[in-house]
């Protein structure tokens, strides 16, 4: 009986589960290859090409924006508090009277008068009203900004923009007519409207007979004559495109970054 009960137990031994499992190996720890690091490498610096020059373009961009803004603005607060000049009835130099405070003598031309649309003041519609002047004593004519006027609630309507008669005396600061804008719609290259998208110093010159200057004059508030002069100065937003250019650069860094995170981060 004890032989049977010794080879019983054996039996048992053998065949419990622990004894019966498979044999178990340790995995050894993955390492990252040299390859995959290569392809890392090679991949990330071909993208690096293309978002880094392409950040740091943008943000220059942005920051040269800025620069020129406050470099105008700068122009205009130095030029404008110079003594005021007569308007030359001989062409302008552009250059040489930008921000200059001029004066003017002279009569509008009330025929010639255009309403530039899409002008918003303090969050409302209205319209810029341009007018030309003769300048007295010549047949050169310079085009007067007089101000903004508030669009009628039913814009198929003009806004009454009477111009004074008879000859008057103004002052105004000089701009620069805009050379880039666009239009929503295709602009008649003959006849006259009264209402216009942009205002085109060339598209009015070849509608009329005389002789233009080639510049703006924004009507100062104490001249008579004009609407709502509150003129935007050069350097808004200036900071914002600042803030736009260290986004910009940011995302530089940041795209740089990531690549390198990748290139030694562990497995």
């Amino acid at each position: 009986m004890a032989t049977n009960n010794k080879t019983t137990t054996t039996l048992s031994m053998l065949d419990s589960p622990e004894s019966c499992a498979a044999p178990q190996y340790a995995r050894p720890p993955s390492r990252p290859t040299r390859a995959s690091r290569m392809r890392v490498a090679i991949l990330g610096g071909l993208l690096q090409l293309l978002l880094i020059p392409a950040f740091i373009s943008l943000g220059l961009w942005q920051w040269n924006k800025a620069e020129s803004k406050t470099a105008l603005q700068a122009s205009l607060d130095t030029r404008s508090h110079d003594a005021a000049i007569a308007m030359p009835t001989t062409p302008a130099d552009i250059e040489a009277l930008r921000h200059r405070r001029v004066i003017l003598r002279g009569h509008f031309d009330a025929s010639r008068q255009v309403l530039i649309d899409n002008r918003l003041h303090r969050e409302q519609a209205g319209y810029h009203v341009i007018t030309p002047l003769r300048l007295e004593g010549s047949d050169m004519h310079v085009l007067v900004n007089r101000g903004w006027l508030r669009a009628p609630a039913d814009h198929a309507r003009q806004p009454d923009a009477p111009v004074p008669a008879g000859e008057v005396e103004l002052t105004g600061i000089v701009a620069a007519p805009t050379s880039r804008f666009f239009n929503l719609a295709a602009q008649p290259s003959s006849g006259w409207e009264p209402v216009w998208q942009n205002l085109d110093l060339e598209r009015f010159r070849s509608a009329v007979a005389y002789p233009l200057q080639p510049l703006i004059v924004q009507l100062d508030a104490q001249s008579p004559g004009g609407f709502v002069r509150e003129w935007p100065r050069p350097d808004e937003r200036a900071d914002r495109h600042r803030s736009y250019a260290l986004q910009w650069f940011g995302f530089a860094v940041a795209s740089l970054g990531i690549w390198g995170y990748f290139l030694v981060r562990k497995p």
